[in-house]
């Protein structure tokens, strides 16, 4: 994960403009292209995002969208966890980062169960966190990162497994081989690892979960050393290069995890043009386009900033 940081930040610096990461970046850059009807001249945002790939993507896409309306903008993305972000865009030392509707209802709402139905989720995250928390959820996109576990090909066939119920099943008969790596918010979290347990009916002993740096967890998957399956996102590239197959959700307890921009009320207030923004650039990002560009990145080793770039262009969103 360090690596991957570093990545990102190098990365920045490749990707034209001078912001290499928790610098300042001065707007006003594309003078064409669909975003240049939204109007954000003078305002100085900070956007944040999570330390993941496909977070320092949306991020970067989000910098430059900003950049493109006219807005000068600080770079604090790779912030490192759901709850740092959070607390970032909570206390204003940043304006805005992408988050994801079960992560809001789940994680920092503090409810137990997810509601079924992507809009609806959303609808529901975004009322009450609003009223709470005057956090403005913006419009979301059509893609859903959701959790999954995921084995090799090879396991599928070795161990007679392809959804979580025939996994629940084989890792009681068999919690020697039903190893399981994860980070560590998924090995602790009421959507992760403890409410899967508790809704498939099984228990996987401590001494069978490798708590893994998010970044390796499919290359650990693959390599089969120290784990025969684990955690992964549903938009990651690196499922299909490395021949992973992902369990079948057959009782469907994954919430649906929509990402929308999270910006603070008074900021919108503000800048009433963000909601504008913020549509246009979610109405492009469908589960395979995310998937492709996450996999030009861990796959490819292209860097963020150069993703975001040559997807806002190919979109027509800047010239």
């Amino acid at each position: 994960m360090a690596m991957l940081a570093a990545v990102a930040l190098l990365g920045a610096a490749c990707g034209g403009g001078e912001d290499e990461g928790g610098g300042t970046s001065t707007g006003g850059g594309s003078e064409g292209g669909s975003l240049s009807q939204f109007d954000l001249s003078g305002a100085e945002l900070t956007v944040g995002s999570k330390e993941f790939t496909e977070q320092l993507i949306l991020g970067e896409i989000t910098i430059q969208a900003l950049e493109a309306a006219g807005a000068t903008v600080e770079d604090q993305t790779g912030l490192v966890g759901s709850d740092i972000v959070r607390e970032a865009l909570t206390s204003g030392d940043i304006d805005m980062y992408w988050e994801y509707t079960g992560t809001g209802w789940i994680t920092h709402l503090g409810h137990d169960d997810a509601i079924p139905g992507e809009q609806e989720q959303y609808e529901a995250v975004a009322k009450e966190d609003l009223e709470a928390n005057k956090i403005d959820w913006l419009e979301p996109a059509p893609l859903n990162n959701t959790y999954a576990i995921a084995t090799r090909d090879e396991s599928v066939e070795e161990f007679s497994v392809e959804t979580l119920s025939e996994f629940a099943e084989f890792g009681s008969s068999n919690p020697d081989e039903a190893t399981l790596c994860g980070a560590s918010e998924f090995l602790n979290r009421n959507d992760g690892l403890p409410g899967l347990e508790k809704a498939y009916g099984f228990d996987i002993p401590d001494s069978s979960t490798a708590e893994v740096e998010l970044g390796i967890i499919p290359t650990s998957i693959d390599k089969a050393e120290t784990c025969n399956f684990g955690e992964v996102f549903a938009t990651d590239g690196r499922i299909a290069a490395l021949d992973l197959t992902v369990l079948e959700d057959d009782k469907s307890f994954f919430p649906s995890y929509l990402p929308a921009l999270n910006v603070a009320q008074d900021v919108v207030e503000q800048y009433p043009d963000l909601e504008g923004l913020a549509a246009e650039l979610a109405g492009g990002l469908d589960t395979e386009t995310m998937t492709q560009l996450n996999a030009q990145v861990d796959v490819d080793g292209a860097f963020p900033p150069q993703v975001a770039q040559e997807w806002l262009t190919s979109e027509g969103f800047i010239e």
